[in-house]
């Protein structure tokens, strides 16, 4: 079976991430084989626009393959646990690679961002210069809950978030709909999902002779125009999320959100997953984005490459994943285990350089 499917009509290159079963998450070899599409078509006269989609309507991308990373990281440990895992390395290298080159790349973009879209698959798509979402779309970084952190960019479009925000999202990996992704500035486009066979078939008959660029954002808001957007809880909240702009410390900003006197679900589903969430991945979060203000596109991908070699260093990334996704007993043992144990040496050794392979 083709990881990824290609098709070219009238200068628009189709890209389908093709493995539905898993939710197109991403593999080391669909990552491979993109790259591979997006170079090629980088240059080629065949192609002047992209449309990048997920098989199905369940899910755009659901994120990466965290399974295979478990595997390896497993592996490396009964060899040498000092070293960085090869195909950990080889996957997160080329999956930020393909992310930095969709933020850079010459020709339009566009992404159908519907069902499902997290982690790595948000990495696809906020880099477009076309995003769309839809009423089913449910969009999240929720890599607290595995030991992770926000990354595929996270450092950089988190911090391009409104007020608090994206600190806020990084730390509860609340769920955002297509509302609140168009209000955060995650996407460009709300469309009903009924609408995309005429969003396809105005490119297949669109005359390029003019910029790209304008034509496809030509199309896309004709079609959005028609479409009035449902209220984002996220903006609604946004009296609420203010209260955090000042907050200088992973522990002030739990303190502050376990003591909040008016909770209502959206919080209280946050509060949850930070709670739930690995500590440390609490600390290393509240520092990346603290850390990753004034960084640009280039040094943000090179400092997550490093932080990500280092998560599979450190214990909770393989624990949360066994937890999640291998065992599913949903029952990590983080190490340290409570934010009290915590210690700043500690933080300290996620942020020490780690790119040896």
């Amino acid at each position: 079976m083709n990881l990824v499917l290609t098709e070219i009509k009238n200068k628009v290159g189709f890209i389908t991430l093709n493995s539905e079963k898993t939710l197109n998450s991403l593999s080391l070899p669909m990552i491979k084989e993109l790259q591979k599409i997006l170079t090629a078509w980088k240059t080629s006269d065949e192609v002047i626009c992209i449309f990048l989609q997920g098989a199905g309507e369940k899910a755009f991308c659901a994120g990466g393959d965290v399974r295979k990373l478990y595997e390896a990281i497993i592996h490396q440990r009964s060899i040498d646990s000092t070293q960085v895992p090869k195909d950990c390395y080889d996957f997160f290298s080329r999956e930020y690679k393909v992310d930095f080159d969709i933020h850079t790349y010459p020709k339009p973009v566009i992404v159908w961002g519907h069902g499902i879209v997290m982690g790595g698959g948000i990495g696809l798509m906020v880099g477009a210069s076309h995003r769309i979402v839809t009423e089913k779309s449910k969009l999240a970084m929720p890599e607290i809950t595995i030991g992770l952190y926000p990354d595929v960019g996270g450092t950089w479009f988190l911090n391009k978030m409104p007020s608090a925000y994206g600190m806020y999202m990084g730390l509860t990996g609340t769920r955002l709909d297509g509302p609140d992704c168009v209000f955060l500035g995650l996407a460009d486009y709300y469309v009903e999902s009924s609408s995309k066979e005429a969003i396809i078939k105005a490119l297949e008959h669109a005359d390029w002779k003019n910029d790209p660029h304008t034509t496809v954002s030509g199309i896309l808001t004709t079609v959005s125009r028609e479409v009035v957007i449902p209220e984002s809880q996220a903006k609604a909240h946004e009296p609420f999320i203010c209260l955090f702009e000042d907050v200088s410390s992973a522990e002030q900003f739990k303190e502050l959100l376990s003591n909040y006197s008016d909770k209502d679900e959206w919080i209280n589903n946050g509060l949850k997953s930070l709670e739930a969430g690995s500590p440390s991945s609490a600390h290393v979060i509240f520092r990346q984005l603290q850390r990753g203000k004034s960084l640009s596109l280039e040094e943000v991908f090179q400092s997550e490459l490093n932080l990500s070699c280092q998560c599979c260093l450190h214990p909770d990334f393989a624990e949360g994943v066994r937890a999640l996704l291998v065992d599913k007993d949903l029952s990590p043992k983080w190490h340290p285990a409570t934010w009290n144990e915590i210690t700043e040496e500690w933080i300290n050794s996620y942020f020490k350089l780690k790119i040896e392979n």
